[in-house]
Formats: structure tokens, C-alpha cells, sequence
């Protein structure tokens, strides 16, 4: 009985909480408009220009979403130009490891801030797809890795 009554006064007095469904989506192209109103005929706000950027969806209306960014950027953004989330931005530095535990050999820093491609997840580990670049090279140098 008094487990019903704590479940009952979740939802009374914390309904938001228990109800919260975020919704995260990834830009799908290179070059995205994001519009002052969900519609096409609401003027331009700004243009971005990262394809796979993670956004979050806080609003919908036909075929428009609204979403806000990791910097609290906001407006909407045609349907077509958005896709499921498949990449995250850390927010601090890490290091990413070989396997999926912290006893295996490290292969590069990754800095925050950076768009990183999730391929799969299991659990707290996510293997991601890392494009090999001069800045992986230079983070391999710094760890020692060969």
C-alpha cells in the first residue's frame, strides 16, 4: 500500500520527470537552414555547415522540428534535413581505447567538442568511426602509441 501511494505521488507532484522523453536527432547534410518559424516562408536565423551535428528536438509541428544545440542555439529545421541521432560531442577529453575496458591499449586523446560517429553501443562503451587524420597521428605521438 504505501508503495502505491509513493508511486501515485510521483506522478502528481513530479509529472514533467516521469513523462520526459528527449528526443535526439543528427544533422543529415552539410549545409542546414535553420528557420525562425516551421515553415518555409519564416526567413532564415542561421545556416549550419557540420553534418552528423547531435541536436535535440524540443518541439514539433507538421513537418518541422525545433530543436536547440549543445550551445543552446534554437530554431526549426525541416524534416528531410534531419536524421536519428548517430553521433554524440563529448564534453570533456577522452581517450579512446582499443576495447571496451580501460585496461586496453589506448589509441588516441579525443578532444571536446568534437562530433564523433557512433556505430554501436553496449552499455557505457560505444565503438565509433574515427577517420584517420594528422590531428589522430599528433594525439597517438603525445600517448606514445606507435
Amino acid at each position: 500500500m504505501k508503495k502505491l501511494i509513493f508511486f501515485i505521488s510521483i506522478f502528481v507532484f513530479f509529472p514533467f520527470y516521469v513523462f520526459s522523453n528527449d528526443t535526439f536527432l543528427s544533422l543529415k547534410k552539410n549545409k542546414v537552414n535553420v528557420r525562425y518559424g516551421p515553415g518555409f516562408e519564416y526567413p532564415i536565423k542561421y545556416i549550419y555547415k557540420k553534418i552528423n551535428l547531435p541536436i535535440k528536438q524540443i518541439d514539433k509541428k507538421e513537418n518541422f522540428r525545433r530543436i536547440i544545440d549543445l550551445k543552446n542555439n534554437g530554431g526549426w529545421i525541416h524534416v528531410s534535413q534531419l536524421k536519428r541521432s548517430n553521433s554524440i560531442i563529448p564534453l570533456d577529453d577522452k581517450i579512446l581505447f582499443k576495447k571496451p575496458t580501460n585496461f586496453s591499449k589506448p589509441l588516441a586523446k579525443i578532444e571536446k567538442g568534437k562530433v564523433l560517429i557512433i556505430q554501436k553501443c553496449d552499455g557505457n562503451w560505444c565503438k565509433i568511426k574515427l577517420k584517420k587524420n594528422r590531428r589522430l597521428d599528433k594525439s597517438r605521438k603525445r600517448l606514445g602509441i606507435n
